[in-house]
């Protein structure tokens, strides 16, 4: 079970902050919240309404699972400070409520059993595709067999792309593009990179990391059948501590760029290996741009590590520029500099669900989201975005962006204090990072 302390903000403001918080919020949402000048709106009084966090808080992961949980509890704060949820009963506050799995499959789905056993009608996880995967399967069981208890899953990163096809559910909705999204990106950018004529692709060994290798051989081939792939690497996930092995590899290889989707301390350990064997090629990475790895590499990344995502602090517009400087006022340690977007546009879109069908019950909130547009130019300039009915793939606008020393053009932000941050190289609406699906949805009841 959870704690009452779970429930907690993860680290409370003082009246001042709160007050501060309040209006750096109103801030950034623009004409979605009101005028800068308008005061805060009353704390709303009603039963708090759960959100269940399931992820690895603990264990090899750990950063990554505290970094959602920074933005999460952000966006719950801000929802907040604008009155809450409206509901025919009244105003109702959220609450995030951390439940962790400790990077445990097993673990995940003892938590979702649990947040049932709560009543939570709403669970978020996202630091896995194996983990989705397996919640997405319980859950339709679930929510069969016990519909007065069922959940919705919202999900802001698990991006293996058969669980918006083959296994897509009226009971999951994925915030982040999927992985093919994010390559097909990428491997635009290198398209056009002549320089390369050799790449090495190295994933962690999982459903995600096996199908960013194979779809890499895949989009290579049609896109630079010239290209040539001098090496081929799955490690196991979250075990290797010493890279410099798969380091060495790639550097004796002759690779001038490497392919990677892996994430947490496997990314972060293979850049540092690959700079202290002397690799000098380029890195298209998922997510170089956060947790250690700007900071790893220093001056060595500059020009030559490349991220993609749905928006990035270097996004270049007021909007995005408001919403850097309220988180970072809310999370002024440098360590603690790693914010996402789609995990606020993950809580504002549920908590308009809900609004817009006058119910925390999950098949009202679900029915709510399908379809679901949401503005959020107000948001950090994430542009307009649709969370399409057809597969619970939302999409939405994306960026390719490069590192480069903070300060230099085009990068006003530095990322976790390194004094490195991106820049945009590709930027595509979202009808550009739009993909077919393979999925037959299932009617809600």
């Amino acid at each position: 079970m959870t704690s009452p302390s779970e429930l907690l903000p993860l680290r409370p403001a003082s009246p001042s902050r709160r007050t501060a918080l309040a209006w750096a919020s109103a801030a950034c949402l623009g004409g979605l919240v009101g005028p800068l000048s308008a005061a805060p709106a009353a704390a709303p009084a009603g039963e708090p309404i759960r959100l269940a966090l399931i992820e690895g808080l603990s264990g090899p992961f750990a950063n990554a699972g505290e970094a959602v949980a920074r933005n999460l509890q952000w966006a719950v704060e801000r929802v907040n400070a604008r009155g809450g949820v409206k509901l025919p009963g009244g105003a109702r506050p959220l609450a995030l409520v951390r439940m962790d799995s400790k990077g445990s499959t097993e673990e995940a789905l003892g938590l979702l059993r649990s947040a049932a056993d709560q009543r939570i009608s709403v669970v978020m996880q996202g630091n896995s595709s194996a983990t989705a995967a397996a919640l997405i399967d319980a859950l339709g069981k679930h929510n069969q067999r016990e519909p007065e208890r069922r959940i919705v899953f919202l999900n802001y990163s698990a991006v293996e792309p058969s669980l918006t096809n083959e296994k897509c559910s009226p009971w999951h909705f994925r915030f982040d593009a999927h992985a093919d999204m994010r390559l097909n990106a990428l491997t635009d950018v290198l398209q056009g990179d002549r320089s390369i004529q050799r790449v090495y692709l190295i994933g962690q060994d999982y459903s995600f990391g096996q199908q960013v290798l194979r779809s890499s051989r895949e989009m290579l081939a049609a896109k630079r059948p010239d290209l040539k792939i001098v090496g081929e690497e799955l490690h196991p996930i979250g075990r290797v501590k010493d890279f410099l092995p798969y380091a060495n590899k790639i550097k004796a290889s002759g690779a001038q760029a490497v392919i990677t989707g892996n994430w947490g301390n496997d990314l972060t350990f293979l850049v540092k290996a690959a700079r202290d064997v002397g690799f000098e090629g380029k890195f298209y990475t998922f997510y170089g741009n956060a947790l250690g790895v700007p900071g790893a590499l220093g001056d060595a990344g500059v020009g030559r590590v490349l991220a993609v995502a749905e928006w990035h602090p270097n996004a270049g517009n007021r909007a995005s520029e408001a919403l850097v400087a309220a988180f970072h006022q809310r999370f002024p340690d440098p360590r603690e500099d790693y914010l996402h977007v789609r995990m606020q546009v993950m809580v504002e879109m549920a908590a308009q669900a809900m609004e817009r069908s006058r119910s925390t019950e999950a098949a009202a909130v679900a029915r709510a989201l399908s379809g679901a547009s949401y503005d959020g130019r107000g948001l950090g300039g994430l542009g307009a975005g649709t969370m399409r009915a057809a597969d619970h793939q939302f999409q939405q606008p994306m960026y390719v962006s490069l590192m480069q020393r903070a300060g230099s053009e085009g990068v006003k932000f530095d990322v976790e204090g390194s004094g490195y941050g991106f820049r945009t190289v590709r930027y595509l609406e979202a009808q550009q990072a739009a993909m077919p699906h393979r999925c037959s949805m299932p009617p809600l009841p």
